[in-house]
């Protein structure tokens, strides 16, 4: 590409030489001036068709630059047939052709199609006319300055042009005012940006002819030919040379211009003085200057409707920006799927009114809400929300405000005639009734605290935290009013939660392990494991205690991985020390949090893997409860199943769709529930209780023998119990009788002396 941009500069500036010589000289026949300009485009028409075979180009790019290269070979031909003419007419300057003002007319013609259909990235009919207008305002000011100052003056030139010559200014006048304006638009796209801008500028070439002609008389024509003209190619050439460089090194996108239409109103001006001070005395001049008043008069008039587009849009951003704010200040201070204040807002609210009087507070939250979006999805636990959301406003009353702070957890605040408790009423009224579109019939629970003039908001919420708190510890649908001292079990429970992450770093848990015991020999066929924490300052804290706080803080995720490593890790120890024959299962318990933990699954086989424990030796104890958790958990169960883990249904007995579980649930092995074993001994064989309890214990033996499902009975506590249920049907058994939960290391003593008395 370089090469041709190298030949045209050699042109022009030979072209330029000659002109020189030829003033002081005249060396050579005229025609040689005619020369450069066919040369200086048909190099440029080899540009142009070297960059299109160079680099692959859209196809808006590909059409440009082929319609500009017919373009360069048209005014080739066309200004090569100009300079046959000069030879025929020397050593008179030659007047236009015919045949050479069609083929350059053509040429223009082309240039400017393929100026136009260069896309400028604009795709909204309200954008695209808007630019129609700046481009329209644009044009107009450049066409006036290009008539007034170059074609007027040769149409009324006392010599006369031949209309050939005039018709080809006239275009070239005209692709000079369209492509300036054209190209000002052009942002980026698959035209290079300055690439375009060089080959308009071509257009400014024929105006610079123009105006020598305008000075020069007919001969002035000369030094266009010589000079400007073959520049045009040089033009192409260079504009051919940055689309390459543009498709091989892309460079940031700019914008359009918006000063344009303002330069065009200075423009379209300067005519209009021109006609005010020079004399115009020919009888044009009269018609000339109306033109100059009319083209300065539409100009404005369309400044001013761009003026009043631009008015419009401002106004129309300034009323969005205000929406926008509005809307950002009220999703800042409001939740944005219930519509209800957020916290801080209630908090601000909350604030104000203690400062004017006393203040009632109402904390409440859904029982259960986990519950429904584990099984139902968070799109049901989402409407469930919203539908409380509205039952509470409703319930709340006119002055009240409701505040939503954080996910089932909802506030009121009451006006001062309300109590606390009737609103707790109507709220239980309302609930009493499926609500949202699932038609879920939810319970509540709530905590009221009532606050004196000057009280902080930070303490009213403490103190309706604790009365909900205490509402909760005693049952689904309860509220409690605060009383002194509720802050100190709640806040115990919070401290608790905090001393479960600090003893999982610091390793102060421990497993024990219960025995599950062969009720025909009383021989040990396997282990629950069962974990227990050793606080340092508080002693052994009860499961009970800490478990739903781990469930509540989420930490029952890690402490139920420690648990299954650290159990796969110690079945795997026994069986290498004693056997395959020593242990069938080692059994830990998992909970629901663990089920719709996303990486559940690849833990439980990367502690197999790692302890190098088969996966049947692995049971999973699950409760009804944590089976009936949608369809995310019986995937991930339907999973575990087909790796080989087996799975134990605990707690059987005590819902509501045991029986239907065995039949959706992989289960391998029932446990029977502890209540259908506690007093199973004591029962008189004619008594109704009697005939109860064993009807259930043999049925359930019974069920899981037809499925092919091991049995498991609980809380056996004496051998009359264990005697029972062998003849019920239950092989295997657990309970304080058969075996405490022990040490690991206790466990392995017994094993060892078992190991002892075979050898004997």
């Amino acid at each position: 590409m370089r090469r041709y941009v190298v030949t045209n500069a050699l042109i022009c500036l030979a072209g330029t030489l000659w002109y020189l010589l030829w003033l002081t000289a005249a060396p050579g026949p005229l025609v040689l001036g005619y020369l450069f300009m066919p040369a200086a485009m048909g190099v440029g028409g080899l540009a142009v068709h070297a960059l299109r075979r160079a680099v692959p180009l859209a196809p808006a790019g590909r059409r440009f630059w082929l319609l500009l290269e017919i373009c360069c070979y048209l005014f080739a031909a066309g200004f090569g047939v100009l300079a046959v003419d000069a030879v025929r007419t020397a050593p008179e300057l030659p007047a236009m052709p015919p045949l050479g003002a069609a083929l350059i007319g053509a040429g223009v013609l082309v240039a400017m199609w393929g100026v136009a259909q260069v896309p400028l990235g604009v795709s909204s009919w309200y954008e695209r006319g808007k630019q129609w207008l700046d481009r329209t305002i644009a044009f107009l000011g450049c066409a006036t300055v290009l008539w007034h100052f170059g074609i007027s003056p040769m149409f009324w030139a006392p010599e006369p042009w031949t209309a050939s010559a005039l018709v080809v200014l006239l275009l070239a006048c005209l692709f000079a005012a369209g492509s300036v304006t054209k190209v000002s638009y052009i942002a980026g796209g698959p035209v290079d940006r300055r690439a375009m801008r060089l080959v308009a500028s071509t257009g400014l070439i024929a105006a610079a002819v123009a105006l020598l002609a305008v000075l020069g008389g007919y001969h002035g024509i000369l030094p266009g030919q010589a000079v400007c003209m073959p520049v045009s190619g040089l033009l192409i050439a260079l504009g051919a040379r940055r689309q390459l460089s543009a498709a091989t090194k892309p460079r940031s996108v700019g914008n359009g211009n918006v000063w344009l239409p303002y330069l065009a109103v200075l423009a379209v001006d300067v005519p209009v003085a021109d006609v005010l001070i020079r004399p115009w005395h020919w009888a044009p001049g009269i018609w000339e200057g109306r033109l100059m008043v009319l083209a300065a008069v539409v100009v404005t008039a369309l400044v001013a409707l761009r003026q009043y587009v631009v008015y419009r849009e401002n106004t129309r951003l300034l009323r969005e920006k205000q929406e926008s704010e509005a809307r950002l200040r009220h999703e800042a201070t409001h939740d944005p799927l219930t519509g209800l204040a957020n916290r801080a807002l209630f908090r601000c609210r909350l604030d104000r009114a203690l400062e004017s009087g006393p203040a009632t507070v109402l904390l409440a939250d859904l029982d259960e809400f986990k519950t429904v979006n584990d099984s139902l999805g968070h799109d049901a636990g989402d409407g469930l929300l919203v539908a409380f959301a509205q039952l509470l406003r409703a319930a709340a009353g006119p002055g009240a405000e409701v505040a939503r702070l954080a996910g089932d957890e909802f506030a009121v605040l009451l006006p001062g005639d309300a109590t606390g408790e009737e609103v707790a009423g109507r709220i239980a009224a309302a609930t009493a009734v499926p609500i949202s579109d699932q038609r879920l019939l939810v319970k509540f629970s709530a905590g009221l605290a009532t606050a004196p003039p000057g009280t902080p908001a930070s303490a009213v919420l403490r103190q309706a935290d604790a009365a909900l708190y205490a509402a909760k510890e005693r049952g689904r649908g309860n509220w409690v009013r605060y009383a002194g001292g509720m802050e100190r079990p709640a806040s115990a429970h919070a401290r608790l939660g905090g001393d479960l992450r600090r003893a999982l770093d610091e390793g102060e848990f421990r497993i024990v392990y219960q025995p599950i015991v062969s009720l025909d020999d009383g021989g040990i066929v396997g282990v629950e494991a069962l974990v227990r924490w050793e606080h340092p300052e508080r002693g052994l804290v009860s499961p009970a205690d800490f478990i739903p706080a781990a469930e509540r803080t989420g930490l029952i995720v890690p402490l139920g991985r420690w648990v299954l490593r650290e159990t796969c890790r110690q079945a795997a120890a026994w069986l290498a020390e004693f056997g395959p024959d020593v242990l069938e299962k080692a059994a830990p318990n998992v909970s629901v949090r663990q089920l719709h933990d996303p990486d559940f699954v690849a833990d439980v086989a990367a502690a197999l893997a790692d302890a190098g424990l088969p996966p049947h030796r692995l049971v999973l104890e699950l409760t009804e409860s944590a089976v009936l958790r949608g369809q995310h958990v019986s995937r991930v169960l339907h999973e575990l199943h087909d790796m080989g883990v087996r799975l134990a249904l605990d707690d059987f007995g005590t819902g509501e769709s045991s029986l239907s579980l065995l039949r959706a649930f992989p289960a391998a092995i029932v446990k029977l529930d502890k209540s259908f074993v506690d007093g199973i001994e004591l029962d008189e064989p004619d008594t109704p209780a009697a005939h109860a309890r064993q009807a259930v214990a043999r049925a359930v033996a019974q069920l899981a023998d037809a499925l092919g499902l091991e049995t498991v009975a609980e809380g056996i506590e004496n051998q009359v119990q264990a005697d029972r249920l062998l003849r019920l049907g239950y092989h295997v058994g657990q309970g304080y009788h058969l075996g405490r939960p022990m040490p690991p290391e206790r466990l392995t003593e017994i094993f060892a002396a078992r190991r002892v008395r075979a050898a004997a």
